[in-house]
């Protein structure tokens, strides 16, 4: 097992055991599971999957959708720290489909490039919190 904690500015928001966590880095999506090399890496926008046990099936696994981070393996423990993490538990489909309309309306209203820049990362971060709370409505069924 490896000790996973996902660190937020608002808090911790998994310190446990775990016996995978899949995580969306620059390279591509890595895997960490027990006995990992070290390594340090950046994390990108995506979804952290978290597989407590290694029968835990697919859909049991715990989602965070996050927009970015660093990633630390050592001895392992793995830490990743974001600015923020939903839950997929916490995210509303609803809610967050019309904040990814909303910046997509604002993209193709932007007059320069810092707002098109900035609705471009809400539409990124937006996306990725879709892509979550369509895993938890496929859980549930």
């Amino acid at each position: 097992m490896i000790h996973f904690v996902l660190y937020t500015l608002d808090g911790v928001k998994f310190d446990g055991e775990a016996y995978e966590v899949l995580i969306p880095t620059l390279d591509g999506e890595i895997g960490v599971l027990p006995g990992h090399m070290p390594l340090i890496s950046v994390a990108t926008h995506g979804a952290i999957m978290v597989r407590k046990t290694a029968g835990e099936r697919d859909d049991q696994r715990e989602v965070f959708a996050i927009s970015g981070g660093t990633v630390q393996v050592e001895n392992d423990e793995l830490k990743i720290l974001v600015d923020e993490a939903d839950h997929a538990d916490e995210l509303n489909e609803q809610e967050v489909q019309k904040a990814f309309e909303l910046a997509k309306k604002m993209k193709a209203e932007a007059k320069d490039q810092v707002s098109l820049q900035h609705a471009q990362s809400l539409m990124d971060r937006h996306a990725v919190r879709l892509q979550v709370a369509g895993l938890k409505r496929n859980k549930r069924r």
